[in-house]
């Protein structure tokens, strides 16, 4: 029980860091950032994941559709209020959730019209992430462009995307269509 207890704590805290390095990223790159509302009280850091994140989504976005709010993080162009790209973490929990929450967002939101969805998880998760794309219930999950990127991609990339980087793009160099 003791270590069960153990690996659920580690579990949530590399999924909280994993959501402010996509939040750090985000801000660097000139976006306003969404941090899952769920999740936006998470202390992380000497302070809470939410800080300095957006307080709502944009009132263009539908009503109806709370379950993209539970999104893990969203990149918004502070211009046009546009979804620029949306992030699940998938470190341990089932990967098909957050794939339905990217479905909601593409097919469901007048403001995700281009976005970039990228599943983030483990290095080790890249074929359990396949497979769960490859089910018939997300047949139009390839016309979306959903793309992996490993966390080990994310880690090595993450300074030099923060100080020299200005849009998605380079996330698109270092992450893989599935």
């Amino acid at each position: 029980m003791q270590r069960e207890l153990s690996q659920a704590t580690e579990s949530d805290a590399t999924h909280t860091g994993v959501q402010a390095s996509l939040r750090d990223l985000g801000k660097a790159l000139g976006f306003e950032v969404w941090i899952a509302s769920n999740d936006r009280g998470r202390a992380h850091g000497g302070g809470l994941l939410g800080d300095g994140c957006m307080a709502q989504l944009p009132a263009s976005l539908d009503r109806g559709l709370e379950s993209v709010r539970l999104i893990d993080v969203v990149w918004v162009d502070p211009q046009t209020s546009q979804f620029a790209a949306a992030f699940e973490v998938e470190h341990t929990t089932s990967i098909y959730s957050g794939i339905v929450r990217m479905l909601d967002l593409a097919l469901g939101t007048p403001v995700a019209g281009n976005c970039a969805l990228f599943l983030v998880a483990p290095d080790n998760r890249r074929d359990k992430v396949a497979e769960q794309l490859q089910r018939p219930a997300f047949s139009r999950v390839s016309e979306l462009g959903i793309r992996y990127l490993p966390y080990s991609q994310l880690e090595q990339n993450h300074a030099s995307m923060s100080r020299f980087g200005s849009s998605i793009k380079p996330l698109l160099e270092i992450s893989q269509r599935l």
